[in-house]
C-alpha cells in the first residue's frame, strides 16, 4: 500500500507537469489523446484496480472518445469524451459499482474529494527509514480551519463594504510578500500558469487516487434489479407513498390498499388507452395518409415545436406512471395479468406516437432544412422508444426502477459514441445545399456552424446567393425567411476563413485534428 502511495503521488506529479506542457494555449485535440493514454497507463500499473472485463471495455470506450476528438473534434466528440472519462475512473476505481449514474458521481466526488486523498496518501509515503507523517500530522489542525475562514471571509466582505476593503489590503500584502520570496520561481513562467499546473496536479490527482471512503459503492449495493414482494407491515415509506397518499387519501393504507391501487390502475390504464387512441387515429388519418390539411398550409414551425415538445413529455409522463404502479406489489397480484396487457398496449400505442413525431419532424426537415435541433428530436424520440422498451421489460420480468436507470444508462453512452462518430455539421451543410431548391434556405444558420464546414461552403459558395427562386415551392405562405444580403454572405464567409488562418498558425502539433488538416489542406496553409 505505501509502495503504490508513492507510484500513485509521483504520478499525479507526473501528470500536472504534462497536462500543464500539453494544454497550455492549445485547442483540445491530440493533446487529450495523450492525457488519456497516460491515464490509461497509470491506472494499468495501479495494484489497487483489478483489471476485469469492465476495465478493459470502458478503456477501450475511453481511448475511442479520444481519438473521436483527434478525428471529428466537435461538441458532441468533446461531450463523449468527458463522459467516458467519468465513467473509466468510476468503473476502474469502483467496480463493484453497476450503474453509469452511481460511476459519474463516484468520480466526481472522487476529484471533489483529492485535498482530502492526497492528505491521507502523503501520510503513507515513505522514502528509506523517513516518513512524512509525523510532519502532516500537524497541519490537519490548521488546514480545515483555515478553509472555513477563508469561505466567511468572503461572505462578510459581500456584506461590509468596509470589511471588504480591509481583506482586499490584507490579501494583497501577502500576495506582495510571497512574491518576493517565491519570485525567483516565476522569472521564466507566469503566475498564471502556475495556476494552470496546480490545476492540472488537481484533475490527475482526482482521476488516479481511488477516494478512500466508498460511499457510493455502499450505497448502491442495497439497489436490486429483481423486484421482490415485501408484507404490507414491513413496508417502507417512500416518495411514491406519500404521492399516492395525497391522491388516494387514507384509502391505499387500509388492508385492501393494493385491490384499491389495482382498480385505480385499471380505471387509469383504460382511459388513457381510450384516449390516446383517439388521438393516434386523428394523427394516422391526418399525419399518416395525408387526409387533412394540404402541405403548403400546414404551419410546420407551430406544429413541431408545440405538438412535438407536448407528445415527447406525454411519453416520458407515460414512463413515469407505469413505473409507477408497476413499483412493487401490484407485479405479483393475482390479477395482474389484465393490468399488464392494458400497460403494454398503453406502450404500444405510445410507440405509434413516437412514430408521429418521425413523420413531423421527416415534414419539417423536407420543407425547412437539416438543423440540430431537428436532429435532436430524432434522437429523443429514438430514446424514449428505447425507454418504452426497457419499461415493457420491467413490467413483464418484474424488474426495478434500478434496472432501469441502469440498462438505460448503458444504452445512452453506446449511442453517444456512436453518434459522435458521424460529423454532423459537414452533414448539415451538404444536406442543405444538396436540397436548396426545394427548403427554405437559411445561409445564415451554415455559416453559424464550426470552422469544419468551411471548405465546403466555399466550394459552393455561390449558392449563398439568396435570390427568391432559392426558396422551395412547398415552403407555407408568410415563412419566408429573413436573411442577410449576398454581400454580406459572402463577406462573413471569407472572414471566417481568415479567422480559420490565424487560429491555425497558432497552435502547436499539439492541437493537431483531422478536421483542421484537411481545412489547411484545402485553403493551402502552410506552418
Amino acid at each position: 500500500m505505501k509502495t503504490n502511495s508513492n507510484y500513485l503521488l509521483l504520478a499525479t506529479l507526473i501528470g500536472g507537469i504534462i497536462f500543464n506542457l500539453i494544454f497550455w494555449s492549445e485547442r483540445l485535440a491530440f493533446n487529450l489523446l495523450i492525457y488519456s493514454v497516460f491515464v490509461i497507463t497509470i491506472t494499468v500499473f495501479n495494484k489497487e484496480v483489478i483489471k476485469s472485463s469492465k476495465f478493459k471495455w470502458y478503456a477501450l470506450g475511453q481511448l475511442l472518445a479520444a481519438i473521436l476528438v483527434v478525428v471529428n473534434n466537435s461538441d458532441l466528440s468533446l461531450a463523449s469524451y468527458y463522459v467516458s472519462l467519468l465513467l473509466f475512473i468510476g468503473f476502474s476505481h469502483y467496480q463493484t459499482i453497476r450503474s453509469v449514474w452511481v460511476a459519474i458521481m463516484a468520480t466526481a466526488l472522487q476529484i471533489i474529494a483529492i485535498p482530502a486523498t492526497a492528505f491521507k496518501r502523503l501520510s503513507e509515503v515513505e522514502i528509506g527509514n523517513f516518513k512524512i507523517k509525523p510532519i502532516l500530522r500537524p497541519l490537519k489542525y490548521i488546514i480545515l480551519p483555515l478553509i472555513i475562514v477563508f469561505i466567511f471571509i468572503g461572505i462578510y466582505s459581500g456584506a461590509n463594504e468596509i470589511f471588504e476593503k480591509y481583506a482586499s489590503e490584507f490579501g494583497d500584502n501577502i500576495t506582495k510578500a510571497l512574491t518576493q520570496v517565491f519570485g525567483f520561481l516565476f522569472n521564466d513562467l507566469s503566475f498564471e500558469r502556475f495556476i494552470h499546473f496546480c490545476l492540472g496536479l488537481a484533475l490527475t490527482g482526482g482521476l488516479l487516487i481511488t477516494f478512500y471512503d466508498r460511499v457510493f459503492e455502499k450505497i448502491e449495493a442495497n439497489f436490486s434489479e429483481e423486484l421482490l414482494r415485501r408484507k404490507n407491515k414491513n413496508r417502507i415509506k417512500s416518495l411514491w407513498n406519500e404521492i399516492a397518499l395525497v391522491f388516494a387519501g387514507r384509502v391505499i393504507s387500509r388492508k385492501m390498499a393494493l385491490k384499491t391501487e389495482y382498480i385505480i390502475a385499471i380505471i387509469s390504464f383504460t382511459a388513457l388507452n381510450i384516449l390516446l387512441l383517439l388521438l393516434n387515429g386523428i394523427d394516422i388519418w391526418w399525419l399518416w395518409l395525408g387526409k387533412g390539411k394540404n402541405l403548403a398550409e400546414t404551419n410546420y414551425s407551430a406544429e413541431l415545436h408545440d405538438g412535438t415538445n407536448a407528445l415527447i413529455f406525454s411519453i416520458v409522463l407515460a414512463m413515469a406512471i407505469i413505473v409507477y404502479f408497476f413499483r412493487g406489489n401490484l407485479n405479483f397480484y393475482s390479477k395482474s395479468k389484465t393490468l399488464k396487457t392494458l400497460a403494454v398496449i398503453w406502450m404500444i400505442q405510445n410507440c405509434v406516437l413516437i412514430i408521429s413525431v418521425f413523420i413531423r419532424d421527416a415534414h419539417y426537415i423536407e420543407v425547412y432544412g437539416l438543423t440540430y435541433k431537428r436532429i435532436g428530436v430524432i434522437v429523443f424520440a429514438l430514446l424514449c422508444i428505447i425507454g418504452l422498451s426497457t419499461v415493457y421489460v420491467k413490467v413483464t420480468s418484474q424488474k426495478t426502477l434500478f434496472y432501469l436507470l441502469k440498462i438505460n444508462g448503458n444504452i445512452w453512452y453506446i449511442l453517444l459514441l456512436a453518434f459522435s462518430l458521424i460529423n454532423w455539421d459537414v452533414t448539415i451543410v451538404k444536406y442543405n445545399l444538396a436540397h436548396k431548391g426545394t427548403i427554405a434556405f437559411d445561409p445564415d444558420y451554415l455559416l453559424s456552424l464550426s470552422d469544419k464546414t468551411l471548405p465546403v461552403i466555399h466550394q459552393n459558395r455561390k449558392e449563398l446567393n439568396m435570390s427568391a427562386s432559392s426558396y422551395g415551392s412547398l415552403v407555407p405562405k408568410g415563412e419566408i425567411l429573413v436573411s442577410s444580403t449576398d454581400d454580406q454572405l459572402q463577406k462573413r464567409l471569407d472572414q471566417r476563413i481568415g479567422f480559420f488562418k490565424e487560429r491555425y498558425e497558432k497552435v502547436s502539433w499539439l492541437s493537431w485534428n483531422l478536421q483542421d488538416w484537411n481545412m489547411a489542406k484545402y485553403f493551402g496553409i502552410k506552418k
